[in-house]
């Protein structure tokens, strides 16, 4: 109680901690809404400012911008279908789909209250369980990992067209998409063609902004018309207590997996949206519903990328392992302090410690208050003509892909997966699958082989270990009941047909 009083005196005894943390918040929503720029670059661009700053207003500042950024991606993604980073391409999968029917300003409500929630929930569990987390955390080996992926991977055929083949073929592609480049254990070339921009593989970033914003252009211009629903007048509403009513179970399971997630190093914000929103598919009691614009699909991702914010945070303070690209970046930001996160800094610096506690729960607060006004300055954009909105959106994508690593061959693989979204579109397979597979297909590759090569390439190690076996099971005996689902319902609409329309 002592060190929350010190913390709580440092933080609101002083006018300019307080401007650090609204500023953080509104610089991190603004570069989380731009594609390509993501977090990870707001975080980068203030470490060099923070040399004029205490340890502590260092990280009032870099934590602000963490949780602002990530709720911001979910903005663009709702009102463009252009995920302003990786953790909201799930987001877009309903969220734009319901913004073309009329409902942005909900959309934009459930994505804002969902993200609130998840991100106190998660910052909650960063003050309180920091010390078991990492524990938990440190007991994921590659058996755990490899399992981890396969939950989520093992949703993929119950998204999108209703097509349990289409799903899996849509997966799979993506799983072979992910193995373009260097073999991750043995170092040989796989699929480069001789290209040596291909040796680090294929960047997640530019395929997930090919496959939606690009897409979605080249599909708009391919009607040859301006449709008739186009997103206007949106101006963002909080949800009901009855529609937060009927996503509860969504945001309880989707916060807790993502602060799981989030606590384990290196796994970050994306995987766990992505396998929140597996789980909020395969919990469902109408799957085939996903992506068409349903709120669960909204509350699920969100949910779950704003708790593993606190989660991430988790192995960054307890054990000095950051869980994720953007507390890389931050245990940068406090080496150049000469902090050294890890067991001791919570008995050496408790001031600081205790303030990340405060700070992060009043800036996912204030993301709260923000997140409002900036969702409807960002909706006036949609009352300008598409096409003028349209190229500027390819202006926009190209830029944020190019800034990422000044790559040229960057900006070529978004244009190609542009086209591959646009196919895939076309011919009704579901590009949810398509993701899942290339987000999680290195994870579960690594660790599968990892796991083999410890246990001498005995399989059934795997289910001797106890949190592996039981997230195996989970996978098998909800993918049978998913497509068990499919098969009932697929045979109740045969059924229930006329005997003219089965004629």
């Amino acid at each position: 109680m002592e060190a929350y009083l010190e913390a709580f005196a440092f933080i609101f005894g002083s006018p300019v901690n307080i401007a650090f943390i609204v500023f953080s918040v509104l610089w991190g929503i603004a570069f989380g809404s731009v594609p390509g720029l993501t977090g990870i670059v707001g975080v980068a661009l203030l470490i060099p400012f923070t040399y004029a700053f205490s340890p502590e207003q260092s990280l009032l500042l870099l934590g602000g911008v963490y949780v602002g950024a990530t709720f911001g991606g979910s903005i663009s993604a709702i009102l463009f279908n252009t995920p302003g980073s990786p953790e909201a391409a799930c987001t877009a999968l309903d969220g734009y789909p319901m913004a073309r029917n009329g409902q942005g300003g909900k959309a934009l409500g459930i994505a804002l209250a969902s993200s609130a929630i998840g991100g106190i929930f998660g910052t909650l569990v960063l003050m309180l369980l920091a010390p078991p987390m990492a524990q938990l955390a440190l007991a994921f080996g590659p058996a755990e990992y490899f399992a981890l992926a396969i939950l989520g991977i093992s949703a993929i055929a119950s998204i999108g067209s209703g097509s349990v083949l289409k799903g899996l073929v849509a997966g799979l592609i993506g799983l072979g998409v992910a193995t373009v480049g260097l073999d991750p254990i043995t170092g040989f070339e796989r699929y480069t063609f001789d290209n040596l921009m291909l040796l680090t593989g294929i960047s997640f970033v530019p395929v997930i902004i090919g496959t939606f914003a690009l897409a979605e252009v080249l599909s708009r211009v391919s009607e040859g018309s301006t449709p008739t629903n186009v997103i206007t007048n949106v101006s963002t509403k909080l949800p009901t207590r009855e529609e937060m009513g009927e996503v509860k179970g969504t945001l309880a399971r989707s916060s807790v997996i993502g602060s799981i997630i989030g606590a384990l190093p290196g796994v970050g914000a994306t995987t766990a949206a992505f396998i929140s929103y597996s789980e909020a598919v395969r919990w469902s009691k109408r799957p085939e519903k996903f992506g068409t614009g349903v709120p669960e699909g909204i509350a699920a991702p969100e949910a779950a990328n704003n708790s593993a914010v606190g989660g991430s945070m988790i192995p960054l303070l307890a054990l000095g392992i950051p869980g994720s690209a953007t507390t890389a970046v931050m245990l940068g930001g406090l080496t150049i302090h000469g902090i050294v996160p890890g067991p001791l800094l919570m008995e050496n610096n408790t001031l600081l410690v205790y303030t990340v506690f405060i700070s992060m729960m009043l800036a996912n607060i204030l993301m709260l208050i923000f997140g409002i006004r900036a969702a409807r300055y960002f909706a006036l954009i949609l009352t300008i003509p598409y096409a003028y909105v349209g190229p500027a959106i390819v202006v926009m994508c190209i830029t944020g892909v190019y800034g990422l690593n000044a790559n040229m061959f960057d900006i070529a693989v978004m244009l190609s997966f542009g086209l591959i979204g646009v196919l895939l579109r076309v011919m009704s397979y579901p590009v949810a699958s398509f993701i899942i597979g290339l987000v999680l297909g290195p994870i579960a590759e690594t660790s599968l082989r990892q796991g083999l090569m410890i246990t001498q390439f005995d399989y059934s190690e795997f289910l001797m270990r106890p949190i592996a076996a039981t997230l195996l099971t989970l996978s098998a005996a909800s993918l049978v009941y998913g497509l068990y689902g499919q098969w009932k319902r697929s045979r109740g609409s045969s059924g229930g047909s006329s005997p003219e329309a089965a004629e």
